[in-house]
C-alpha cells in the first residue's frame, strides 16, 4: 500500500510541481492550500507524513502544528523562509520533526520524508520479533513496538524523532552522546542537520517530562560535549 504525504502550502505552484515529483516516487498525495483546510483533513484522514508550509492564510504552520500535537504525533517536515531562523527552532520547539529552507531542492524533500517514514516504521517495528522487550531506566519506560513512553507511569507523546533522542540516551545510561551521535540515532546517518536542532528537540522533550514531574532531571547537558541521561 502507498504511503500517504499530506502538502500543506498556499504556493499552488509548490504543490502541483512537489505532488508530480512524490506520486512519481510511488507516493499518495493529498494537498491542502491553508491551515484551517489542513486541520480538518489531516484529523478526519491521518497521512502517515505531513509537510506544512509556515505562513499561510487563515492558520499558519505553527498553529496548525500545534493543534495536531494535541492529539497526534504524526511525522513533520516545516518548510521555512530562507534566512528565518526563528521559524525553524521554534517549529522544531513546538514538535516538528525535521524542516527544509525554501527554496529547496525536491530530491532533498523526498529523501528526507523516506528517511523520515523509514525512522517512524523502524522505531515501531524494532521489536515486533520480541514484543516483550521494553526499555525501563527507573521510571521511564519505552516500548517501542507501541511506541509509547511513560514517566512514572504517566503516559508522554514523543513525535517520532523525540522518541529515538530518548532511546538513544537511555539504552546507555551515564555515557555521554555527542550531537553527532544524536543526530545518527534519530536523523540516519546520511542525513545532516545542525547542533540547534538536536538542542531545540532536547529543550522539547524536558518540557515534556516536566510536565509530569517539575524535578525531571535526568537528560544532562555537558556543555561542548553532548547530552547523556543519568544513572
Amino acid at each position: 500500500m502507498a504511503q500517504t504525504v499530506a502538502l500543506v502550502d498556499d504556493d499552488r505552484n509548490i504543490l502541483t510541481s512537489v505532488s508530480m515529483a512524490l506520486e512519481a516516487e510511488g507516493f499518495e498525495v493529498r494537498t491542502y492550500t491553508d491551515g484551517a483546510e489542513a486541520l480538518r483533513g489531516l484529523t478526519q484522514r491521518p497521512p502517515d507524513l505531513a509537510v506544512l508550509d509556515i505562513k499561510m492564510p487563515r492558520m499558519d504552520g505553527m498553529e496548525l502544528l500545534q493543534r495536531l500535537r494535541q492529539t497526534s504525533a504524526l511525522p513533520v517536515i516545516f518548510l521555512t523562509s530562507k534566512d528565518d531562523e526563528v521559524d525553524e527552532l521554534m517549529g522544531l520547539r513546538m514538535g516538528a520533526d525535521d524542516y527544509i529552507k525554501k527554496p529547496f531542492s525536491q530530491r532533498l524533500l523526498i529523501e528526507r520524508i523516506r528517511a523520515l517514514l523509514r525512522r517512524e516504521m523502524l522505531s515501531r517495528d524494532q521489536t515486533e520479533a520480541d514484543p516483550g522487550q521494553i526499555l525501563t531506566r527507573g521510571p521511564l519506560n519505552l516500548d517501542s513496538a507501541r511506541h509509547a513512553c511513560s514517566w512514572k507511569n504517566q503516559p508522554i507523546d514523543l513525535t517520532v524523532t523525540e522518541f529515538l533522542l530518548v532511546k538513544a540516551l537511555a539504552q546507555r545510561p551515564g555515557h555521554v552522546k555527542s550531537r553527532d551521535q544524536l543526530m545518527d540515532a534519530a536523523y540516519g546517518e546520511n542525513i545532516y542537520v545542525d547542533d540547534r536542532t538536536i538542542d531545540s528537540h532536547v529543550k522539547r522533550l524536558r518540557k515534556k517530562f516536566k510536565a509530569i514531574d517539575p524535578d525531571f532531571a535526568q537528560i544532562e547537558t555537558l556543555y561542548g560535549v553532548g547530552y547523556r541521561y543519568k544513572e
